[in-house]
């Protein structure tokens, strides 16, 4: 099973104001009040921000509210846990997910989502290309690699990044029954797609240096605890009942 890797100057062109059927972005959050105005701006005309607060002291959700997004509250920390709790809440046919911290562009999603929904792919994925320095700290990459490495050995998927911004149908990914509710979310995700025989395909995307401190790579520490995470979804068992193919 080989993904498929462009440039983003290779996708085809959508306006995303056109599109009949809405979209939801899920936006995990903590203490992302710094970023949001700069996130949520960038939302493409017609979907809708789902910002999942995951216990904000800075204002966050507040802030996410008056700008226009619909705000839901995890109390269970974790970044699994909240994206989980957006991908619940969310109502759209197609769910993307996006971070909140300015890192990535959720502009960038509308040619996934166009992918998606003329039923070329069932899961696609950013591959983050590093711009400026800072960006991607070398734990992080070395991190991500070897995460790729064991995800090829695994399923047989030739990835080259397991990063938070992709679209799917939403039915079909909750059936895929995610448990992981901390960093082994989104390889998770990836591994029960793998395992139903989704199509996943990756496209290259503009990585920028985050606003604030992160919470899962900022630290080696941070780094190799989401590793740990990540080996555990690896090494259990095939999940083949679960999550048919979308349709």
């Amino acid at each position: 099973m080989k993904p498929v890797t462009t440039s983003p100057a290779s996708e085809p062109e959508t306006d995303p104001a056109t599109d009949a059927a809405p979209v939801d972005v899920v936006l995990p959050c903590l203490n992302e009040a710094g970023a949001l105005p700069w996130v949520l701006a960038r939302i493409p005309s017609g979907w809708r921000a789902l910002v999942v607060d995951n216990g904000s002291t800075d204002g966050s959700a507040d802030l996410a509210r008056a700008l226009g997004a619909q705000v839901v509250h995890e109390e269970r920390r974790g970044f699994g846990a909240a994206c989980h709790a957006g991908l619940s809440a969310a109502t759209a046919d197609i769910v993307c997910f996006c971070d909140s911290d300015a890192s990535l562009d959720p502009s960038l999603l509308v040619p996934f989502v166009a992918e998606v929904r003329a039923g070329q792919a069932d899961l696609v994925l950013g591959r983050r290309r590093p711009q400026g320095r800072g960006a991607w700290p070398v734990h992080a990459r070395a991190g991500n690699l070897a995460l790729a490495r064991m995800l090829r050995r695994r399923t047989g998927l030739r990835l080259h990044d397991l990063g938070p911004l992709r679209a799917a149908r939403r039915t079909p990914l909750l059936a895929l029954g995610l448990t992981d509710r901390r960093s082994g979310y989104p390889l998770e995700m990836v591994v029960r797609a793998a395992d139903a025989g989704w199509r996943v395909t990756e496209h290259d995307v503009p990585y920028l240096p985050r606003t604030g401190t992160s919470k899962v790579t900022g630290t080696w520490r941070g780094t190799w605890q989401a590793v740990r995470d990540m080996r555990r979804v690896l090494a259990a068992p095939a999940a083949l009942s679960r999550g048919g193919t979308p349709q």
